[in-house]
């Protein structure tokens, strides 16, 4: 029989640096966030080879005393913990197991001095021995660099990727530490080349548009919103502002980048009927909830949390995003893009060469065309050449004047489907079915909210479904919330519930796969969150067939009346499949469009 023993404590480190050194960005990440437990207000990072051949952090905080410094190399010394509550720790990290682990798998040198020391300390730890150690000159602060990682552990050496893609994960964890502390100023070089640079003191919003993207500052709302002990801010972009993935989606819990599956759920819900599948939203959350509500010891790296309430997080994530990005619903007109202006820009052509056009030489080769041509320009020449008397006639004719509605006045139809409008700024294109679509499902929203759409459907025969005695457990005691939405649900027995009504808009459906759905998201997210999702997928399935069609012709009067309530419908920008109900070319495009400018 193999016998139990004690492992080396070069081994044990280095089972510790395997949980938290996984790549050169796991070690930089503890580095930089014992920088700003320390104190610092400015940080500077230089990389080599994206990390792998080199790492330095520099900081201006407290320092390390020659014994402090020796005790932080030690496993499981920190500074970040000072009592034995464990749940209530206000740091970005406790583990103390982050200096000796990376130093047991790299050459790790740290030089510090505090500020009234006359000088600093330096030691060198060398894959888990100590190398060198003596006098440092440096100014007051910290400085960590980290070389040859895994230079002896050829095993984890060989599984870490190309230089850039480790940089690019350097880089992400340096912009979401700088994001999450905007009082605190950052600098990044790789290989000699300053790739990063924030000045301390910035304003949120400011700091979120520098490292995400600049154009936030335009095509995104600033969030705060409190309800009860949670606080949320941020910056969120409007749905039209979008990516084809969702690596520009950063959250934070209580100053600390995490990645949560609650978190991501909750951003992708409060977006659901106004972006497409294949799209996702830019933006910066930041929850701040009391220590005691959450618990930040789930993994290793600590980029996963656990509330204690995680139906209320997610519910006040949704609502607060949903209310401000309602709050600026006349901001979601889609312009058109860059390279389609340019498709519409036509080439000159040479007045010696021939005309090629099939509508020019069918009209010069038809008489009858010709004179059709020639009595329409009579007719205008007439209104043009008219007697002032006459003009001012026509005039009291004229169609609406564009007055400052922010989607203007109908002007006419094409093809059945676009609505035309005139504004003030600009003309505005409206998908007739997208727009309609959206107005009855906030409409149905709207019914839904007193009462109606949540209106039950009894059931002839009750039916019997039998689900683990956990799942019941869950079903049963959500079973007020789930009567809200029209779901009735009684204990029958261990394991199995009795389902007397569904809600009336999912009565032709499934109850098998309903209730069983409805048990796994219990199971998953602690509230009855599919259901209401369900509905909501079942409102947007009955608003698309019961709008306006594509093909149909409408008057002028319903024309402008569809316009009016868009103003007035949060959401109105986008459709509930997420893609855009208007498009507006402002004077300036058309303009372009024509050579004036």
């Amino acid at each position: 029989m193999p016998q139990i023993r004690r492992l080396p404590e070069t081994l044990v480190n280095r089972i510790a640096a395997g949980e938290v050194v996984e790549r050169p960005a796991s070690a930089l990440k503890e580095l930089v966030e014992n920088a700003l437990d320390a104190g610092a207000r400015s940080i500077t990072v230089r990389l080599a080879g994206g990390g792998l051949d080199g790492i330095e952090v520099s900081d201006d905080g407290c320092g390390m005393t020659r014994d402090e410094m020796a005790l932080a190399l030690e496993r499981h010394a920190t500074s970040k913990l000072p009592d034995e509550h464990i749940e209530l720790v206000a740091t970005l990290g406790f583990r103390g197991e982050a200096l000796p682990s990376i130093g047991s798998v790299a050459r790790l040198t740290i030089e510090s001095r505090v500020r009234d020391a006359g000088e600093g300390w330096r030691r060198v730890v060398d894959h888990g021995g100590l190398a060198a150690e003596g006098p440092a000159a440096l100014p007051p602060g910290t400085r960590v660099r980290v070389e040859d990682l895994f230079g002896k552990v050829p095993a984890r050496r060989k599984f870490l990727r190309s230089a850039r893609s480790e940089y690019a994960a350097c880089l992400d964890v340096v912009r979401r530490l700088a994001m999450s502390r905007p009082d605190v100023g950052f600098v990044l070089e790789h290989d000699g080349r300053r790739t990063l640079a924030v000045q301390p003191g910035d304003a949120l919003a400011s700091r979120v548009a520098q490292l995400v993207a600049r154009e936030l500052a335009e095509d995104g709302v600033a969030i705060d919103l409190e309800r009860g002990p949670a606080r949320l801010t941020g910056v969120a972009g409007l749905p039209t502002f979008n990516r084809g993935v969702a690596d520009h989606q950063y959250l934070f819990v209580n100053g600390r980048p995490v990645k949560d599956r609650l978190l991501v759920g909750a951003v992708r819900g409060a977006y659901a009927d106004m972006l497409a599948r294949d799209r996702h939203a830019v933006l910066a959350l930041f929850l701040e909830v009391p220590p005691e509500e959450v618990d930040v010891n789930v993994h290793p790296a600590k980029t996963e949390v656990r509330f204690r309430d995680p139906a209320f997080i997610r519910g006040f994530i949704v609502s607060g995003l949903r209310h401000a990005l309602d709050s600026e619903g006349r901001r979601t007109a889609q312009a058109p893009a860059g390279p389609a202006m340019g498709n519409w820009q036509a080439e000159p052509i040479s007045r010696s060469a021939p005309l090629q056009s099939p509508a020019l030489g069918s009209l010069f080769a038809s008489a009858p065309a010709l004179r059709d041509a020639g009595q329409v320009w009579r007719g205008y020449e007439a209104a043009v050449l008219a007697p002032p008397e006459a003009r001012a006639e026509m005039a009291q004719q004229s169609p609406e004047p564009a007055v400052s509605h922010p989607l203007g006045v109908a002007r006419g139809q094409v093809a059945q489907t676009y609505i035309v409008a005139e504004a003030e700024d600009g003309l505005v294109i409206v998908d007739q079915h997208a727009a309609h679509e959206r107005l009855v499902l906030e409409r149905l929203k709207a019914a839904g909210a007193q009462g109606a759409v949540a209106a039950s459907q009894a059931l002839l025969i009750p039916e019997v479904i039998e689900l683990d005695e956990p799942d019941c457990d869950r079903l049963e005691g959500a079973a007020p919330t789930l009567a809200s939405y029209g779901l009735a649900l009684e204990r029958f027995g261990p394991s199995a519930m009795l389902v007397r009504a569904v809600p009336a808009v999912l009565a032709k459906g499934d109850v098998q796969a309903l209730v069983r759905d409805v048990a796994d998201d219990l199971a998953q997210n602690g509230d009855a969150l599919l259901l209401g999702e369900r509905i909501d997928h079942v409102l947007a399935t009955m608003a698309c067939h019961g709008s306006v069609r594509a093909g149909r012709a409408l008057s002028v009067a319903e024309m402008n009346a569809l316009l009016r309530e868009m103003e007035c419908t949060p959401r109105s920008g986008q459709c509930n499949h997420g893609r855009p109900t208007w498009v507006k070319l402002a004077h300036a495009d058309i303009e372009k469009l024509f050579g004036r400018r």
